[in-house]
Formats: C-alpha cells, sequence, structure tokens
C-alpha cells in the first residue's frame, strides 16, 4: 500500500478512536489518554518516514511526557516511521510487542446479500455494558470508554447482538467520508464459532454503505489468527502492519 493511502488510513483512525490530548514534536503525533489505558490512546505515531531530526531527544521528551502522565511510554510504529526511528529503539532497549495488521476491503466485493438491517443503538452507556461483558472486561474501563466513544466525531454505529436479552457480540463502525472502520469487534467466549462475529460486522458494513462508505479497514493483532481467518474469508485483505516498543524498565 502506499504511503498516501496508509496516511489516510491512519488519520481516519485517530479520528475513529480519538485521545483526549495530541501533542506535535515535528510530525510525531502523541497521543494521551487519562481515562482509558489503550496503547492507540496513549502512544507516540511518527507520521513521516523522513522525519530523523534530534531523534534521541525527542525520544527523551516524549517519554518524559508519558511518566509525567502516569503512562509508560509507547511507540507506535507503522510504516509511516522513520526506519532509523525503529533501529534506534532497538538499540536502547525499547521492546517490539503486538504486531498488528490493518486489513481493508473493497465494500463493493463484500458479500452483504443476507446482511441483517440492523439499528444502530444511541445509548452509549448500553453499549459499552454489553460490549464489557461480551470481552469480559472490568467494568472500571466504562468511564473511559464512554469517553472515548462520545468523542468520536464522525458517523458512528453502535452493534449489538443479544440472545434472550443477554448481549452475545458487539462492534463499533465509524464512517468518514467513503472509508468504515471498524473496532470493538467481540463475541462472547462461550458463542464464539457460531457465525455471530461475521452476522455483527455484516450489519455494521451494510450500514457503513447505506451511508456512502465504498471501503472498509480494520486492524487485529497478528496473534489472533482465528479473527484474521473470518476476515480474509469476508474479503479483507493486508494492507499493512505496525507494532508498537515499549522503554525499558516499564
Amino acid at each position: 500500500m502506499q504511503l498516501a493511502q496508509i496516511r489516510q488510513i491512519e488519520a481516519v483512525g485517530f479520528r475513529a478512536w480519538p485521545a483526549s490530548s495530541v501533542h506535535y514534536d515535528g510530525s510525531w503525533a502523541i497521543r494521551m489518554t487519562a481515562s482509558h489505558p489503550s496503547k492507540r490512546l496513549n502512544s507516540v505515531n511518527p507520521l513521516d518516514p523522513g522525519d530523523t531530526d534530534n531523534m534521541e531527544q525527542r525520544v527523551e521528551r516524549a517519554a518524559q511526557r508519558f511518566r509525567a502522565y502516569g503512562r509508560p511510554p509507547v511507540f507506535r510504529l507503522s510504516p509511516l516511521a522513520p526506519k532509523a526511528l525503529d533501529d534506534y529503539l532497538e538499540n536502547q532497549g525499547w521492546a517490539r510487542f503486538d504486531e498488528s495488521m490493518v486489513m481493508t476491503a473493497d465494500l463493493a466485493q463484500v458479500d452483504l446479500s443476507n446482511a441483517l438491517d440492523q439499528i444502530p443503538l444511541k445509548d452509549i452507556g448500553r453499549f459499552i455494558d454489553a460490549a464489557l461483558q461480551v470481552q469480559g472486561e472490568s467494568s472500571a474501563l466504562k468511564p473511559g470508554l464512554f469517553e472515548v466513544i462520545n468523542a468520536i466525531r464522525p458517523s458512528k454505529g453502535l452493534f449489538v447482538i443479544e440472545e434472550g436479552s443477554v448481549p452475545v457480540s458487539t462492534a463499533i463502525c465509524v464512517h468518514d467520508g467513503t472509508l468504515a472502520g471498524l473496532f470493538n469487534i467481540g463475541t462472547a467466549e462461550n458463542r464464539r464459532r457460531a457465525g455471530l462475529g461475521r452476522t455483527i460486522i455484516k450489519s455494521a458494513l451494510k450500514w457503513a454503505m447505506q451511508h456512502g462508505a465504498k471501503k472498509t479497514w480494520l486492524q487485529v493483532e497478528i496473534a489472533n489468527t482465528g479473527a484474521i481467518k473470518l476476515y480474509e474469508h469476508m474479503g479483507f485483505r493486508e494492507a499493512y502492519r505496525y507494532a508498537y516498543r515499549q522503554a525499558p524498565g516499564t
């Protein structure tokens, strides 16, 4: 994928999952969010492969900013990050972890013929309760998630599938221009491999397509081979990868 296309997806991704504060050091976007520990919301995101001036000092400044904020210093390195920066962090002992893949699909090529017409939830709190239950996460994350989802400015669809009033699958779809991003896709552990993930994704994408989206994208950890197989079967293909690096001793 060309760098211009990667920049577009990265920019859309930042709008779709907004940090509470963003500072820039050159082309490095420093995203920080006190209310939620997500790496995407608390990381340095270099956005220009040629921006390598004063790397050592800038890395130290960023690390100090994160420590003062009570967060571990983390870089998120996409193909927009300078290779020299990745090499420098490696040499300084910054551990590489959680490699992830960005996958894309043309909506015209995704079979939505049997997709359900599902009306997205308007109640953010209700959606978060369902998502936390489905993914087995702590209710302590609710205030932070509420802040993030409430701050999403592009059109968003909050989708929940219930069985007997019990939530079993959730997803967020953010429609921004011609792109539709999928987030927080989850299925209850005891209901996996029952087609619920495919069902909720199709419903979300049908909603996005009806609102003018032409292409869809998502992020998935490389280790999640089951999800990757599902997305590939639905027509998604790898666009690019990114990984995180965390400061030594954190």
